[in-house]
């Protein structure tokens, strides 16, 4: 079995976003970056199906710039079996980076294609769905529990519903997207960086996919959100009525 798992670069979500003063995007200096959460819970849940299903092989991808290595590196810290960096400058659009993936599923042929069911930096929540439409596969999103046949060859997920759970059972080869309570991510132990340093990590510029290249989303301009303004205290009950319904209006 070959699991292929998706892996983006984001800014860590503990630190201050500031935007630009032109509106053109985020100040990166001295901006730390991490593994998307989503993405680290992927990772996880193939490495759990590989030792709770006699094996497979854990075969990370990222699409980006060079830095990615760093984050690749840290999935191959907490087990993964090797990586692939597409290479490409700048921000990648969503339907890009189905793309890149659709050609390497075609290349690498895995029986699972794992991805966190959004990034927490552009809250896209697209990649997979795309990328199951481009295979023609089936997709379990939004999984919050995985569950594979004793012939691996189907795979039932549990999704997370605005009702609740839902079940869907699907053939393999199928696209599956993490989401929070799906499991708790190990951390990467010092054995495991150092075996890090001597895996694969394959590097394959973006044009050499020759996919479409075209860019369909173009951002003009970003602005923080207003800033908080500050609460008031009251003495009674009957003020609390009074500017519910004069200033916030909700009554």
């Amino acid at each position: 079995m070959k699991i292929l798992v998706a892996v983006k670069r984001v800014p860590d979500p503990n630190a201050t976003i500031k935007v630009r003063p032109d509106g053109t995007g985020i100040v990166t200096d001295n901006l730390k970056y991490v593994v998307n959460p989503f993405c680290e819970i992927a990772i996880e849940e193939a490495l759990r199906i590989k030792e709770n299903h006699g094996g497979a092989e854990v075969v990370l991808v990222s699409v980006g710039e060079q830095v990615c290595q760093e984050q690749l590196r840290t999935g191959l810290a907490m087990g993964a079996d090797r990586a692939i960096l597409v290479l490409q400058d700048g921000d990648v659009e969503p339907v890009i980076v189905a793309r890149a993936l659709a050609k390497l599923v075609e290349q690498e042929q895995p029986d699972i294609v794992m991805l966190g069911k959004q990034a927490i930096d552009d809250d896209s929540n697209v990649v997979g769905q795309m990328l199951a439409e481009m295979l023609g596969w089936g997709q379990g999103t939004f999984a919050s529990e995985v569950k594979l046949s004793e012939d691996k060859s189907s795979a039932v997920v549990t999704r997370e519903v605005d009702g609740g759970l839902e079940d869907v059972e699907m053939p393999l080869p199928a696209i599956i997207t993490a989401d929070l309570r799906l499991n708790e991510p190990r951390y990467a132990s010092l054995p495991g960086i150092m075996k890090a340093r001597k895996k694969e990590l394959k590097e394959i510029p973006l044009g050499d996919l020759g996919i479409d290249q075209s860019v369909q989303v173009k951002v003009h301009k970003l602005s923080p959100p207003p800033e908080r303004q500050a609460g008031k205290k009251v003495e009674t009950v009957q003020e609390l009525v009074d500017l519910l319904h004069t200033e916030a209006k909700v009554i």
